[in-house]
């Protein structure tokens, strides 16, 4: 008998733990030799959503990205940074077998399932409307312990025991979406309470181009493909986004410097726009979209480790690498191993890993 499908109804900032646990579930089908997430896969196929919609809670920027992604966009590769948390994490348990590991807006993430020891100690902090849905999907299992707080909260960190056997901490995606002096403040607190603990996590860097860089590395028909894959994506987020969101884009195509503009405000407005753009000037609306969209998503960034010891002298930096750095490309396509490569040319998101 078939099981039924959950349904899971999230918003704002918690809508966007769907994403990186469908890409980790694609990536781990289509290049399971790389990393495998059987946990993801599974959660894929038991909620009862739409993976190829994007949500209109998000950013204007994220909810098309995702909406691309979902379409089979290469941006799935970026669930293998969950590869090189696992990496991180198996070097540190192995000198302390007894570690209170804690993922830090945990999400659906399955990391604990890949990389037990059988003695360590996890905990998974995050909202508590996440962790409801957590434990709807997955119930916790010995030596788990969810904890439904905001990170910000500092009561999180006297919620987790045996501190003294090693505490290492993990944190993807999900710093971008505080500002700065909130940032500062996380960092003081887990000096104050996890002396000597680690802690990895993510972060973009200010001088990223919004893919400017990348898509002018393709030949010219996969532009053109980037192009058509960008305004189907732009279509479908049109019909489920609210007027404010509508308006907002409109704005931002009318400010683009290229002489051809929209007649109006409604989608056959922007599609028959588009349709009479020569193929350069589809790339140059694509490039300067994205940068706008990004551009303005509201996100921390890091540009280099050191930055952080100068807001608090007990931290120490152990680790700064581009994201794809040591990950295999051979089995990969070659539009993939062109994302990842410029990826870490660019040193465009990093991962960073420190002592606190």
């Amino acid at each position: 008998m078939q099981q039924d499908k959950i349904k899971v109804k999230l918003g704002g900032a918690s809508e966007t733990l769907l994403f990186p646990l469908w890409a980790r579930a694609l990536v781990s089908k289509e290049y399971s030799s790389l990393f495998y997430d059987a946990k993801a896969i599974e959660l894929v196929e038991k909620i009862d959503y739409n993976f190829s919609a994007s949500d209109m809670s998000l950013p204007v920027f994220r909810s098309i990205m995702s909406n691309i992604s979902c379409k089979g966009n290469l941006l799935s590769l970026m669930a293998l940074v969950a590869k090189q948390f696992d990496d991180k994490i198996k070097v540190y348990i192995t000198g302390h077998p007894r570690a209170s590991v804690v993922n830090i807006g945990a999400g659906l993430d399955a990391t604990f399932y890949r990389v037990d020891n059988g003695t360590i100690r996890w905990y998974d902090v995050d909202l508590p409307a996440v962790i409801d849905v957590r434990r709807q999907l997955l119930p916790e299992p010995h030596r788990v312990t969810y904890i439904a707080k905001s990170l910000l909260d500092p009561s999180w960190c006297k919620d987790i025991k045996h501190s003294e056997e090693g505490v290492f901490m993990i944190a993807s995606e999900v710093l971008q979406f505080f500002e700065e002096p909130q940032v500062k403040k996380f960092f003081s607190m887990l000096s104050d309470n996890f002396p000597d603990g680690e802690i990895v996590f993510t972060s973009m860097s200010r001088s990223d181009g919004g893919f400017r860089e990348w898509i002018d590395m393709f030949p010219p028909e996969q532009r053109v493909a980037i192009g058509t894959a960008w305004i189907e994506a732009l279509k479908d987020w049109w019909k489920k986004a609210p007027q404010d969101r509508k308006d907002k884009l409109s704005a931002l195509i009318s400010a683009l410097e290229i002489l051809a503009k929209p007649n109006g405000k409604e989608w056959a407005d922007l599609e028959a726009w588009w349709n009479q753009l020569r193929n350069r000037e589809k790339e140059g609306v694509v490039r300067d979209l994205m940068t706008a969209l990004h551009g303005g998503s509201g996100m921390w960034r890091l540009e280099d480790a050191n930055e952080i010891t100068k807001w608090d002298n007990r931290i120490t930096v152990l680790d700064q690498f581009p994201m794809f750095k040591n990950i295999p490309r051979d089995s990969l396509s070659a539009d993939a191993r062109r994302l990842m490569n410029y990826s870490d040319e660019s040193r465009r998101s990093s991962i960073f890993h420190l002592r606190v």
